[in-house]
């Protein structure tokens, strides 16, 4: 398996490769050079497998030619089999044909831990293989900082940073993040969005001279593994459901539309997904694109979903780049007219095409709080805030009742109180047992100003076991 740039400028490289570079060489995603496809009979004898078996048939052809069979499967073992349920994403029925997919049974309660889990058994593997060190340097908005950390912290080979964005995640996020102690993992708090952290993250991919030769790897969603992984679970969820001899749709609370771009992926890899539908909070600018093509830069706004208080997302160029007939050249062009101007929009008949499969809906505060009291009062499940936006959004914009329809269940609602506070359906319920101690454990983070020299610097000086890069 290669992947190319969608930028069209970056050498391709194999998935080990892949793995260790993140943002590609031009500034562009790295995506398969050829997607593989199953049939409808290979995907209906993968019905009743465990959750790691089937991800291991899922996943074995982005990664052949780099991992062998034998270790991969066992990796695959090894990182779902720390899930808390033996079924790893179960399904939550809410009502006749609508259901819940709970993603939230990781070590960090939220849907990052089916990618981050693996990425850092990967990056063992394949550092171990190598000898090389490498440092991790990713953005947050709550949930991919504690998933990354939780996933990385026994890695010999990797100095992890994670910077989110200061007095802007829930108490919870930040505790499962800052009470990880170790010499490789560092916490900041940015004096600003959790844009401005991913810009800080990009600008140090494309020019790494401050690390003095020691690489970055990527653990954002721009990491192809990220996506690779989060493909499973549509399979996993469709065939549950009666699939592939019928269809399915679903509900997808997104910021950076890693997560709903997997699902994307597996249509295309032969799973029948009659929708995907974009929910969002305030922060609405993949709804503007979707219901009006308008793909356009605004004032980020907190939220009671601060998972996705994102306005630029990343990886909405991995869509573009098949929109536009995967031309690297076009999609270079679209993201510098974004660069400079803030905005786009796209040919009609491009944007007709992404409406046959998407629906988009944008839920503010008011309405995600009236759905978690909704909910809670129809059949007694709590949702959290940005799953409570995904069943608004399935409700609203599904094109068949005849039609299963999941909503991703990103986190688990112990992980926003506040939400549930104001949702007026009581108190948020316990941390489970090995998270009891949360709000005792110590903390350690710094806080830094939003400026990118100094964040540069902190890593190098805090770099290698805290010893200076």
């Amino acid at each position: 398996m290669r992947y190319i740039s969608t930028r069209g400028q970056a050498p391709a490289l194999n998935f080990e490769d892949v793995l260790l570079a993140g943002l590609a060489s031009d500034g562009g995603l790295y995506v398969p050079e050829n997607l593989p496809r199953f049939t409808q009979e290979e995907i209906a004898s993968w019905a009743g497998l465990p959750y790691h078996e089937l991800a291991f048939r899922v996943m074995r052809p982005f990664v052949t030619g780099s991992i062998a069979d034998a270790d991969f499967k066992k990796i695959l073992e090894e990182t779902y089999g720390a899930f808390a349920h033996n079924a790893v994403a179960p399904l939550r029925q809410l009502n006749g044909n609508e259901w819940v997919l709970e993603l939230f049974h990781g070590p960090t309660l939220a849907f990052k831990d089916f990618a981050l889990q693996l990425l850092g058994r990967l990056l063992d593997h394949v550092l171990s293989k190598r000898g090389e060190r490498v440092v991790i340097m990713g953005a947050t908005s709550g949930d991919t900082g504690s998933a990354a950390i939780e996933g990385c912290k026994a890695c010999e080979h990797v100095d992890i940073f994670i910077m989110h964005p200061h007095n802007r995640v829930s108490e919870v996020q930040r505790r499962q993040m800052t009470t990880i102690l170790g010499e490789n993992i560092h916490n900041i708090a940015v004096e600003g969005n959790f844009d401005d952290c991913q810009e800080m993250v990009k600008a140090s991919f494309a020019d790494q001279g401050f690390l003095k030769g020691t690489r970055l790897v990527a653990v954002n969603s721009i990491n192809w593994a990220r996506i690779m992984a989060q493909i499973v679970y549509y399979f996993h969820a469709a065939l549950q459901l009666g699939a592939p001899a019928r269809s399915v749709a679903f509900s997808v609370p997104t910021g950076n539309f890693g997560d709903i771009f997997a699902g994307y992926l597996a249509r295309n890899m032969g799973l029948p997904i009659s929708q995907l539908i974009v929910a969002t909070n305030r922060n609405d600018i993949l709804h503007r694109f979707m219901s009006g093509n308008q793909y356009v830069k605004d004032t980020l706004h907190p939220t009671l979903s601060p998972s996705m208080d994102i306005m630029v997302s990343s990886n909405f160029e991995r869509l573009l780049f098949d929109l536009h007939g995967r031309n690297g050249a076009a999609i270079a062009s679209l993201m510098d007219t974004f660069k400079q101007g803030g905005g786009f929009s796209v040919e009609e008949d491009r944007w007709t095409e992404a409406r046959k499969l998407f629906d988009s809906l944008a839920v503010d505060d008011v309405a995600t709080c009236e759905t978690i009291a909704e909910v809670y009062k129809e059949c007694g499940e709590l949702l959290d805030p940005h799953t409570a936006i995904g069943v608004r959004a399935a409700r609203e914009c599904r094109r068949s009742l005849a039609t299963p329809m999941v909503t991703l269940g990103t986190a688990h609602p112990v992980k926003f109180p506040e939400a549930v506070e104001k949702a007026g359906v009581g108190q948020a319920p316990a941390l489970p047992p090995h998270l009891a101690d949360l709000f005792q454990r110590e903390e350690r983070c710094t806080v830094l100003p939003n400026d990118l020299k100094q964040i540069q610097a902190f890593v190098s000086q805090h770099g290698n076991r805290g010893k200076p890069l």
